[in-house]
């Protein structure tokens, strides 16, 4: 896997607005509303962590699942760096693990798997998230709860038309330019990253290509009942509201 190497190590810095806060209040409404409050979590996309330790700090018992050695890497790292992260280590409140979502596995089941950041938009073919799902099903309990946010459709074209990003601060900056195949809903970001080395006022260019594609949501949410998942919903940007064509995010809570 190319991508997510050098970019692991600037992630956190170029995310840092992401609303973090939102998704681990969505998944505890979610929970809340179509079930009971999990003990044991998957987090499948886990990236550097940063929905997946505030998890174990609350209490929860979490596997952090991504298919990236060095966004892991990173997400060892904070979690090190918190107050409670060795007591937690040796608790066994978190596990890391470089997986695949389209065909990961846990040694037992769990009570919740969550994907959120988009990470099932990066699965390119109907065949993979169809994977993807069926995975899951097998890794939750009777009555477990999964949740996933995907790009809605028109957020696919407003990249495209929105494009170019930029961004520029004191230690990173990028050029973001996108590239759409309309026929797919799929589009490609080219990242052009300038990051500044520690102590030095060197700036090391490096690239990035990210390939997401957004599926049609009936589409999807006929795969998860065929999968086996039951009280399918969806929902959309972070509120319990049926999706418009103005949403951004797709917000799906599947029951097994």
């Amino acid at each position: 896997m190319s991508s997510y190497r050098k970019f692991a190590y600037v992630y956190d810095q170029l995310m840092e607005d992401m609303p973090y806060p939102d998704w681990l209040r969505f998944a505890r409404e979610a929970w809340e509303k179509h079930g009971s409050m999990p003990k044991s979590v998957v987090e499948l996309g886990c990236g550097t962590g940063s929905i997946t330790i505030p998890l174990v700090n609350s209490g929860f018992e979490v596997i952090g699942i991504d298919l990236s050695a060095d966004m892991l890497s990173v997400a060892r790292r904070k979690m090190e760096g918190t107050s409670q992260g060795s007591r937690l280590y040796r608790e066994g409140s978190i596990r890391w693990v470089q997986q695949d979502m389209r065909e990961w596995e846990v040694p037992e089941p769990v009570d919740a798997v969550i994907s959120f950041c988009d990470c099932f938009s990066y699965l390119l073919e109907e065949r993979d998230v169809v994977s993807a799902f069926a995975h899951t099903y097998q890794g939750l309990k009777p009555g477990g709860i999964f949740l996933f946010d995907v790009h809605h459709p028109n957020t696919i074209i407003r990249y495209a038309e929105e494009q170019p990003f930029v961004w520029d601060d004191r230690s990173v900056s990028y050029i973001w330019t996108c590239e759409l195949d309309a026929s797919r809903c799929e589009i490609e970001h080219h990242l052009s990253i300038f990051a500044k080395e520690d102590q030095s006022d060197l700036y090391r260019r490096f690239e990035e290509t990210h390939v997401q594609r957004a599926y049609d949501p009936e589409w999807m949410k006929t795969e998860l009942v065929k999968a086996g998942f039951r009280d399918v919903k969806c929902y959309a940007d972070f509120k319990w509201v049926e999706p418009g064509d103005d949403a951004q995010r797709l917000f799906y809570v599947a029951v097994k």
